[in-house]
């Protein structure tokens, strides 16, 4: 709590982001792969080698090596990691992570976003050190708004959401909404953590978190960004976590959970599918 956590971080994603000598920087990833068990077989390797660590952290996954599946009513997991809770969003717009309640208004940083959730679901997703750190669209939609909360950047590991409460909601993080046709809106949100140095979208540049200033909301009236079911919506330079809202069905359709919390997560694998509901025979 003492730590000046926002300024070390910064350090960290400048010195993650430096060019390194080639011999040095090799031999920090390969300590890094043999640590933390990184599967390397699946990622783009830049022609020349990676130019900095955070090069390689931010690697790229080889064209189909993440499956998109079902269709346009399946909502899909959009970062590999763990799901650490995937459940529903009460009637009151409050969900509970590791014993945490949490408001939707409070993780948006926008209360009027919680009426439009009430009765929900929600799914969060840890990316640990060993994981692919981009992040991907759960559903088919126009980008409609992002926004860009102010924070602090506490761990979001295990020792972070037992022992901070509102961990999410005090970390500063970027949420990205879309209009889906068959689910409403759909917000993903960024949190960042201490150690990354920022937060980047794939197609928003005016958005970098952890730069010591906010990009605040960015609303698009026209032309608006389309991102398909499994298209980058942006990666973390250095780990942390993504939780997707997802609005309640409605009347004549139902939504049937495909996880559970504890899962293994990966980029496309089903989270959720929107039904018709079942008529009484």
């Amino acid at each position: 709590r003492l730590l000046p956590r926002s300024r070390l971080s910064r350090a960290l994603g400048r010195v993650a982001q430096a060019p390194a000598p080639r011999v040095l920087l090799d031999r920090a990833i390969e300590l890094y792969v043999r640590a933390y068990d990184v599967d390397l077989s699946e990622c783009v390797r830049p022609e020349g080698g990676y130019r900095s660590f955070d090069d390689f952290f931010g690697r790229a996954l080889r064209e189909g090596a993440r499956p998109i599946e079902g269709d346009a009513t399946t909502l899909v997991c959009p970062a590999d990691g763990r799901i650490e809770e995937l459940g529903p969003i009460d009637a009151r717009s409050r969900m509970i992570v590791k014993g945490h309640e949490y408001g939707v208004g409070e993780l948006t940083g926008d209360e009027r976003d919680a009426r439009l959730f009430e009765g929900g679901t929600f799914a969060v997703v840890y990316l640990s050190p060993r994981d692919y750190h981009r992040v991907h669209a759960p559903v088919d939609g126009e980008v409609v708004l992002v926004r860009h909360v102010p924070g602090t950047l506490y761990p979001v590991n295990r020792i972070g959401t037992e022992h901070v409460p509102h961990l999410f909601a005090k970390n500063e993080r970027v949420a990205v909404t879309q209009s889906s046709a068959a689910f409403g809106p759909v917000i993903t949100i960024l949190v960042g953590a201490i150690g990354v140095g920022s937060v980047s979208l794939a197609f928003e540049p005016r958005v970098r978190s952890n730069t010591g200033t906010q990009s605040g909301t960015l609303r698009y009236e026209r032309d608006r960004p389309f991102l398909a079911r499994g298209a980058e919506i942006g990666a973390f330079h250095l780990g942390s976590t993504a939780i997707v809202l997802v609005p309640p069905s409605p009347a004549a359709r139902r939504d049937v959970l495909a996880a559970c919390a504890g899962d293994p997560a990966r980029v496309g694998q089903r989270l959720l599918r929107r039904v018709p509901e079942a008529r009484p025979a």
